[in-house]
């Protein structure tokens, strides 16, 4: 029994990493309607720029804000600079300028840093286990879990109690009234995207240690993150939540137990929400 709850554990541990990961990719394609496939290659900066920042001595800890912000300014960079052109263009556009800029970052990735896997030092006070409710947990992993908690808490309270919140869903809603009533619309879309890119940037570096990093992360967890959108539902925050914590379960439970069916059965469950919520769990209908 205590092996079924370490695992569990486990399994919210990864689902958390996968909230923090995906809940920015959640906020562009549900509240801005952009289809951010490019979303996995800021979540690989983040990981690649921890890992240097680390490497120069900074402390875990102390690289981790440095990472939400560089990595934020950089997407709102690159909004400005090309996706704000997109946001009224066709689905297949989107796709195809997002999924050409991840593959882009990953061959520079590749070029600068090489092929191999990165490894980071994380403190003394995250490593090893500790002794919960009779049961040895891995540090880290609860470092997670509370990251994953704290920030699904801002979130919430960020859109839906403030009126930046207020404002996002005005602009979505309708943009030409939005603009109407003096709201910058796209000022406003270029720092959610910021907020978006940032947060896939700390995911990204909290991910190095537990999931490893190469070239290739920025399309290798892409259909995960996908998943964890598309059952959650785009747009809501607590969705993701609720469908990265049941997806990193699901996926721990079945790697321990049953690891040759562990593929199939998050398929299925995709599919399985999907026929019952086309929306998702938590998404509005279009």
């Amino acid at each position: 029994m205590s092996n079924v709850i370490a695992i569990i554990m486990d399994g919210v541990a990864y689902g958390m990493l996968l909230f923090l990961s995906a809940v920015g990719l959640s906020v562009t394609l549900g509240l801005m309607r952009f289809i951010n496939l490019a979303h996995g290659a800021f979540a690989m900066g983040g990981g690649y720029l921890a890992v240097v920042l680390v490497d120069a001595g900074l402390p875990f800890l102390l690289s981790l804000p440095i990472v939400f912000l560089a990595i934020g300014a950089a997407g709102i960079a690159i909004e400005r600079a090309g996706i704000r052109h997109l946001y009224r263009r066709t689905a297949l556009e989107q796709v195809l300028f997002s999924i050409g800029l991840a593959l882009a970052l990953g061959a520079l990735a590749n070029l600068v840093f090489g092929p191999q896997q990165q490894a980071i030092q994380i403190p003394s006070l995250l490593s090893g286990r500790v002794t919960v409710l009779g049961l040895e947990i891995a540090r880290y992993r609860l470092f997670l879990i509370g990251m994953g908690a704290a920030t699904a808490i801002t979130l919430v309270c960020l859109f839906e109690y403030t009126l930046f919140g207020a404002r996002i869903r005005a602009a979505v809603d309708n943009r030409r009234a939005a603009e109407g009533i003096g709201i910058q619309v796209e000022r406003l879309f270029a720092v959610t995207f910021g907020l978006g890119a940032g947060l896939a940037g700390l995911g990204g570096a909290l991910s190095v240690e537990m999931l490893g990093l190469d070239p290739a992360f920025a399309l290798k967890y892409l259909t995960i993150l996908l998943m964890v959108v598309a059952i959650g539902g785009a747009g809501s925050i607590a969705g993701s939540l609720q469908a990265a914590l049941v997806l990193g379960t699901v996926d721990a439970l079945f790697k321990y137990f049953l690891p040759e069916a562990g593929g199939f059965v998050i398929f299925g469950l995709l599919v399985a929400v999907l026929l019952v919520r086309p929306s998702g769990l938590r998404g509005r209908a279009a």
